[in-house]
Parts: C-alpha cells; sequence; structure tokens
C-alpha cells in the first residue's frame, strides 16, 4: 500500500470513528423549476409575431424585474442597415485545384450578417418563446448534446426574471425562418438556472438550461441535431454568435450571426467576453461556438448571448462556460 493510500485509508477510518462525514464534492449550485406545458393553441403566429425581444442595452437592474418598463421604452439600438453576406466581413476560402470546395476554411470577421451558409446551425439554433409577468418574450436557443437528448442552452434572464418569477408558456422553435417551424415546437418540462442568477441576477452566470418534452415521441436532439458544450475554454478563440435579433434593423425572423475574436470584459464586472456584435434585443440565449466550421455548422457551444453595455451597443457579452454552468447542464441533462 502507498503512503498516500494508506493516508486516505486513515483519514477515512478515523471520519468513521468520530462520526464525521468523510470529505465530498461540494453540493450543486443549481436551482431549478418544473414548467407546465404552455396550452397547445397558445403560440399562435399572431401571438409569435407580437412577443417583445429582451432589452439588451441595459445593465441587470433595469432589465431584470422592470420587464413592464422596457415595454414603454424607446429603442436605443442604432439603427444601421441589415449588412449581407459578403459585407464588412474577411473570408478565407481554400479550395481544390480543380475548384471544388474540398475543405474550406473561413476566417471571418462580422458585426452583423445574415447566416447564409447552411449546416448544423440551421436546425440547431431556433427562436425561445416565453411570458413572464404576464408579458410574451422572445429569445434564441440551442440544442445541446446531453445525455437526455432533450437540453437547449439560453441565457438566464430567458427562463427565470433573475430573483423574480419564471418563465411560463417557454416553448423552443428549432429551424425557425420566416414564420416557418419546420420541427414544430418543443415545450419546457423542467428548467435550470445558477444559483447566483437567482439570487443576485449575476450576469456572470446568465445561463439557462432547459429539458424540453419530446415530440411524438422523438427526443430534441434525435431530430434536429446537437452541439457538444466546451467547459473551461481557452478565453480569446475566433468566435461565431448566433440568433435571430428583433429590434430594428432586425425582425426575428432570420438567423444571423456575428464572428471575431473575443475580449474580456473591460469594465471588470464580469468573468465574460465581449464580441464585437451588432445583434440587437432577441438575440439574448443565442450561441457562441469556438472551433466553428462554416462549412458544417458545427461548433463547440462556449457562451451564450447575455447583454451589451449601455455606452457600448457594439459589443456583445456572453457569460463564461466554467465548473458552475457545467453543474447546471449536468442537472438538466438528468431531468
Amino acid at each position: 500500500m502507498t503512503p498516500s493510500l494508506l493516508l486516505l485509508t486513515t483519514s477515512t477510518l478515523v471520519a468513521e470513528l468520530l462520526g464525521v462525514p468523510a470529505p465530498a464534492n461540494p453540493p450543486a449550485d443549481v436551482v431549478d423549476h418544473t414548467a407546465a406545458a404552455a396550452p397547445a393553441a397558445y403560440w399562435t403566429p399572431e401571438r409569435m409575431a407580437r412577443a417583445l425581444p429582451f432589452d439588451l442595452l441595459s445593465s441587470t437592474v433595469t432589465r431584470v424585474g422592470a420587464l413592464a418598463g422596457r415595454l414603454v421604452s424607446p429603442r436605443s439600438v442604432p439603427l444601421s442597415a441589415v449588412r449581407p453576406l459578403g459585407v464588412d466581413q474577411r473570408t478565407i476560402a481554400r479550395r481544390s485545384a480543380v475548384g471544388r470546395p474540398a475543405s474550406m476554411t473561413m476566417d471571418t470577421v462580422t458585426s452583423g450578417s445574415r447566416w447564409a451558409g447552411g449546416g448544423a446551425v440551421t436546425t440547431t439554433v431556433g427562436r425561445v418563446f416565453l411570458t413572464l409577468n404576464g408579458v410574451d418574450f422572445v429569445c434564441s436557443g440551442t440544442a445541446v448534446r446531453s445525455a437526455n437528448r432533450d437540453v437547449v442552452a439560453t441565457a438566464g434572464h430567458c427562463v427565470k426574471d433573475g430573483t423574480g418569477a419564471w418563465a411560463e408558456n417557454w416553448t423552443f422553435v428549432p429551424g425557425y425562418e420566416s414564420g416557418r417551424q419546420p420541427y414544430g415546437s418543443y415545450p419546457a418540462r423542467r428548467m435550470f438556472v445558477a444559483g447566483p442568477w437567482a439570487r443576485d441576477a449575476n450576469d456572470g452566470y446568465d445561463v439557462g438550461m432547459v429539458a424540453v418534452s419530446d415530440r411524438g415521441g422523438q427526443h430534441l436532439t434525435d431530430a434536429v441535431g446537437a452541439h457538444a458544450i466546451g467547459w473551461n475554454a481557452v478565453r480569446g478563440r475566433q468566435t461565431y454568435t448566433f440568433g435571430f435579433p428583433a429590434d430594428p434593423p432586425y425582425n426575428g425572423e432570420h438567423l444571423l450571426y456575428c464572428a471575431g475574436m473575443p475580449s474580456d470584459d473591460p469594465y471588470k464586472k464580469t468573468q465574460d467576453q465581449g464580441l464585437k456584435c451588432d445583434l440587437t434585443a432577441g438575440a439574448s440565449g443565442g450561441p457562441w461556438f469556438s472551433g466553428f466550421d462554416p462549412v458544417t455548422g458545427q461548433g463547440q457551444l462556449t457562451s451564450v448571448s447575455s447583454f451589451k453595455y449601455s455606452n457600448d451597443s457594439g459589443s456583445m457579452y456572453g457569460p463564461y462556460f466554467g465548473d458552475e454552468v457545467k453543474q447546471v447542464f449536468d442537472t438538466a441533462q438528468q431531468a
């Protein structure tokens, strides 16, 4: 027996003799909620069209717990033309000698373009519809690889109003495009957020994981595919973020994206990273991918869109996926 094993065995034995529990991993700091499914007729196309996007351009103090106030607030996002694919971006493509794209590597920088690349993101990323405090809202979300094949990753404020109410009528519509719902909708059955979000509305933990019901006996990710999640990833790597922005100049009907190199929060208020991105409200909860392949549309999920500082509408911030967020996911994938 090695000295270290002897020490461990002796320590455990002493603990048992003294009636003291042996050391264990700390419990997961996760808060959960069992959701009631939205009535089948609730999310009509008309109601979806009227759903409001969450305000990104605010601090947690004004965004969370004051949702009714934003209904009469002026839109504060600068109005700029929607940039088509190919404008305000840099693309490098490697093609085979005969001109066919045997392999393609795209190093793209854009602060807001409509996605025209196809691939997995066109089925796995979708719109989230929910009701908070009697008001219908819209966010973005992503199907992720999980043990139960049912988990959607989104922002915490798209699941729970910080220290306030849980969302009602929560429904995920993967592959949404111009009103079309090719894979139908998946209502929530269990919702999960990190303790710091539920207790303090801490933006560094603005992540929600939702286990949805199956559809016709088919699990979500069996129907649309899924993305793996990357934990404790290297910071500052090339990142692509997607979502359905619904504030002007966008209308929430199309999948858009930003791409570039993220950087740390310059104000040191969070451990989040920021990315130059003009996507507006409605993109909340949209995925951030590292190691993203524009050809396959696959990447490793490393964050979700969370907020913008009111004095910097051109940068989107997303929470770092560390051990605390992993606890939320691990709990959700066992639900």
